[in-house]
């Protein structure tokens, strides 16, 4: 136990910079599970700790004085690799102080029910996003620019198989149809289940880029999901998505996950605490 006494005592400064640490290090683990950076961070750090240990119990002074030189460039390396994620956190912590800015939009609620309910009645396929803090112009502009009121009507005319625009994804700003025939970004997500269609993989991506609610039709099976925060859930009837949206929509400070697990007490499967998504086209 001699080697217990060579440990310094950090003291409460250092105590501090240890937690603070310790939270950026979990938030990062976190940022990264489950995307495509995560292979590469844990790459990273497999490799560097492997080249440190190596040089610490070997007399490498070429490879050591290297390692010197390459951490200098780590931080503008880290930033290249992995600006996806990166610009995906800030946007996150951007918006943490918007939610009071929110209109209440109980109002869009059953419209967008009341379409996607007879969409997937038919099994018409859709894709409707709604806007919240993040503006999505730059999507918009990949669409058809629209100012229409919400209607179901509308909405559902919008995705009938045929039409200009059915293929394409829907955004709802503020309480007005932005535009349609957007594209989407697909999710970079290696992790999703492999039966999950474009449509879904959209659906996802739009959220990862953004603070949106995206509700996805399925064309197969008429199946009802909503994606939120990088996460997809599927399997909602009328009932749960109108209480889901009515609530959301009209109470956007609660916060997502809280809402969904009350509004999902009813029934166990919808209990709507995003885990990994599952998936179906």
């Amino acid at each position: 136990m001699n080697w217990l006494s060579g440990i310094e005592n950090p003291g409460w400064i250092g105590l501090v910079e240890i937690l603070i640490l310790a939270v950026v290090f979990y938030y990062l683990l976190k940022l990264f599970r489950g995307t495509r950076g995560s292979a590469i961070f844990t790459g990273l750090i497999i490799l560097f700790v492997g080249l440190i240990v190596l040089t610490s119990l070997s007399n490498l002074t070429t490879l050591s004085w290297l390692l010197q030189k390459l951490m200098g460039y780590l931080a503008i390396a880290l930033i290249v690799i992995f600006h996806p994620e990166i610009r995906r956190a800030l946007a996150r912590l951007g918006r943490q102080g918007n939610f009071l800015g929110f209109k209440a939009r109980r109002a869009l609620a059953d419209p967008i029910t009341d379409a996607v309910l007879l969409m997937a009645s038919r099994k018409i396929g859709a894709l409707i996003a709604i806007e919240r803090a993040v503006e999505t112009r730059a999507i918009q502009d990949t669409g058809t620019p629209l100012d229409s009121e919400v209607s179901a009507e509308l909405l559902a005319s919008l995705f009938f198989p045929g039409t200009p625009l059915h293929d394409g994804g829907v955004i709802i700003s503020e309480d007005r149809i932005a535009a349609a025939g957007c594209v989407f970004p697909l999710t970079q997500n290696d992790n999703l289940a492999r039966n999950l269609g474009t449509r879904h993989r959209a659906a996802i991506g739009m959220t990862e880029e953004s603070d949106t609610i995206v509700i996805v039709v399925s064309e197969e099976t008429g199946v009802i999901s909503i994606a939120y925060n990088g996460r997809l859930k599927r399997g909602f009837d009328g009932a749960h998505l109108r209480r889901i949206l009515s609530t959301f929509l009209g109470r956007e400070t609660a916060g997502f996950r809280r809402i969904a697990r009350r509004a999902g007490s009813r029934r166990g499967q919808m209990s709507f605490i995003f885990g990994e998504g599952t998936g179906e086209r």
